[in-house]
């Protein structure tokens, strides 16, 4: 089916079948799965990371999950590192490795390597979060417009971390990150990889992303959240995901009451980030199975 030195990476869409297809592959090729999900490193971000289960789990052995507090910094470049040793040792074992997930940027951090920007800089970092509890994070975000704004372009400015480190790298450098990420274009391919993802229609797609958002509402969405601001994680990066910042902002607000606005909120959201997604891998030699050949399988 595959060559033998083959990476497999299974990607796609939001809700779109992923993690059945990496399974379901990983069962009949003695496979094991690396999660490369920015959300599903961290610890007690569970429900709306959509995690494996327990029983999952037991079928096939996941790494990269569970492995950081959401207070922790994790990025693209430490990710990769991880998922190098974990490649090697499945390999050295004689099975196969089956990246999964929808961190675009992370995978192709693994198939193709990043840019050798600066290490980041805590003076730096501190700065800017004090700019963004004085004056928000449209502050800052507007702080990189001036200096980089091919990057603040493409950033979300409530993603502070993110516009932090674009910020940061031209203040330690004099250079905009774009123009770093520019010059590399990971041109240097350190994994032959094999795409693969699941073909779905856009309406169908779309009704898996409501199914999948009123199910982890149901299953207490919403009470982990509360855990979460409870515990002092209001302002970690993976509180910025799409579904955490909306019950989040309902919490807030005290509009947590209105389930039913908060599943269109994380539907639309997620619909949004979907057709993101769709964007990026129109570009990539992606081989899409079929609903009947994933049946198969």
């Amino acid at each position: 089916m595959f060559a033998g030195g083959d990476l497999l990476v299974v990607v796609g869409p939001t809700a779109s079948g992923k993690s059945e297809l990496a399974l379901r592959l990983a069962e009949r090729r003695g496979g094991e799965i690396i999660s490369a999900d920015s959300v599903q490193v961290y610890r007690h971000f569970d429900i709306g990371a959509a995690k494996p289960t327990s029983e999952e789990q037991a079928r096939v052995p996941h790494h990269l999950i569970n492995i950081v507090d959401p207070d922790e910094a994790m990025d693209a470049a430490r990710w990769a590192s991880l998922a190098d040793e974990k490649i090697a040792e499945i390999r050295a074992q004689g099975r196969v490795a089956i990246v999964c997930g929808g961190t675009f940027l992370w995978v192709k951090a693994l198939i193709f390597g990043l840019s050798p920007m600066p290490a980041g800089d805590a003076t730096l970092r501190e700065r800017h979060r004090e700019m963004v509890a004085l004056s928000g994070s449209a502050a800052l975000h507007r702080a990189l417009a001036e200096v980089d704004p091919v990057a603040a372009a493409r950033l979300n400015a409530n993603d502070v971390v993110r516009v932090s480190r674009a910020l940061e790298v031209h203040e330690l450098t004099g250079m905009p990150m774009s123009t770093w990420q520019e010059q590399h274009q990971f041109k240097t391919q350190r994994y032959t990889a094999k795409l693969l993802g699941v073909a779905r229609t856009r309406e169908e797609q779309d009704a898996r992303i409501q199914a999948r958002t009123l199910q982890m509402l149901e299953r207490g969405w919403v009470e982990e959240v509360r855990r979460l601001l409870d515990s002092g994680y209001a302002e970690c990066r993976a509180m910025n995901a799409v579904g955490y910042r909306q019950i989040k902002d309902a919490l807030l607000l005290g509009k947590v009451s209105d389930t039913d606005l908060i599943a269109t909120e994380i539907a639309r959201a997620t619909r949004i980030f979907a057709r993101r997604q769709r964007t990026w891998l129109r570009e990539q030699p992606v081989r899409w199975w079929t609903v009947d050949e994933l049946a198969a399988l």
